[in-house]
């Protein structure tokens, strides 16, 4: 079920919009490794995409979509739990309990409820206001010790951990208090049309983002389009950053430092470079592709993969959860 010997890291994903190019490099890459060192809990978190309107079939669809990615990307249903949040419902009812712990300052200061308060004037809901609290929920239902993030995720695991200490100091220790997992081998991957800003499934424009599953020929096309800067020359530079974007890209799939990189294209133009990004890019998600399609059309194999995740998952969570209701007196 689960190897208490390692420390325990829970990270999930939502399943709206796709996995970009940079949510495989900075993030789910990192999954499949974790797996030889932590005890490690996945979960598409299709409970937090319901904060903005979806259709409900594109949604469904959607969900088991992104279950088959993560497996596609490596994650190993008999080495870690892969589930659906929205399949244990311990998730919702520890978040009410922790919400009744969480300070409303607190979630006011959310800089993502801002921004997305900003992008979605007409349905500012109280879901949007209040998910940092199911997030921490997801982290602590399963006394996490590691929460692998990157820079934009600091002030959620921050409110996690401060809902951990106060219930712990009201009640006793009940949930261990999460740490921050930076992955040693991590890419911050920006947009292909303005490098200055994070590569976003949500970007409007296709050509600044790579989906996981974009065609292969498209993939090359669209680092061919990719923004560059004045000169011709292949360096990392502040002052490059369309090329240190690509530069970055490059080196988290094929290993190479900057320096073997720039080498490596002495001499060369942008079109050549960016034509060898598109090319290594592809490759790389060739398989990946090809692993999805297997998943996805075995429809007996990944309802079995995710009832059972399910059901590892519940065992844990219930287990946490009867220890907060007893806790606080519900039972």
């Amino acid at each position: 079920m689960a190897d208490e010997n390692k420390k325990r890291v829970f990270s999930g994903i939502q399943p709206t919009g796709g996995f970009t190019l940079g949510n495989y490099l900075g993030a789910v890459r990192n999954w499949g490794v974790l797996q030889d060192e932590y005890d490690c809990i996945y979960s598409v978190v299709d409970l937090h995409s319901i904060t903005v309107r979806q259709d409900p079939a594109t949604l469904r669809r959607q969900i088991r979509e992104s279950a088959a990615l993560l497996l596609a990307c490596g994650v190993d249903p008999e080495r870690s739990i892969l589930f659906i949040q929205g399949d244990v419902h311990q998730h919702a009812e520890l978040s009410w309990i922790l919400g009744c712990y969480t300070q409303f300052g607190e979630l006011s200061r959310m800089t993502q409820f801002k921004d997305k308060s900003q992008k979605h004037p007409e349905n500012v809901n109280g879901g949007l206001f209040t998910y940092p609290v199911l997030m921490a929920a997801d982290i602590l239902l399963y006394q996490t010790d590691l929460v692998p993030i990157g820079a934009d995720q600091k002030q959620h695991l921050e409110l996690a951990r401060n809902i951990a200490e106060r219930f712990n100091g009201v009640y006793g220790q009940t949930f261990v208090v999460p740490d921050g997992y930076f992955p040693k081998v991590a890419a911050r991957v920006m947009s292909l049309q303005d490098p200055t800003a994070k590569m976003s499934k949500s970007d409007e424009n296709t050509n600044a983002k790579i989906m996981l599953l974009d065609d292969p020929d498209l993939i090359v096309k669209k680092f061919r389009r990719a923004v560059t800067d004045s000169g011709s020359e292949i360096r990392a530079a502040e002052y490059k950053p369309g090329v240190t974007n690509l530069m970055s890209i490059y080196s988290a799939c094929t290993g190479k430092t900057f320096e073997e990189i720039e080498r490596e294209f002495d001499g060369k133009g942008y079109g050549d470079f960016k034509t060898a990004v598109g090319e290594t890019v592809r490759d790389m998600l060739k398989p990946i592709q090809e692993r999805y399609a297997v998943y996805l059309s075995d429809k007996e194999q990944l309802n079995g993969i995710l009832k059972s995740g399910a059901e590892k998952a519940s065992y844990l969570a219930s287990k946490t959860l009867a220890k907060a209701r007893r806790k606080i007196g519900l039972d």
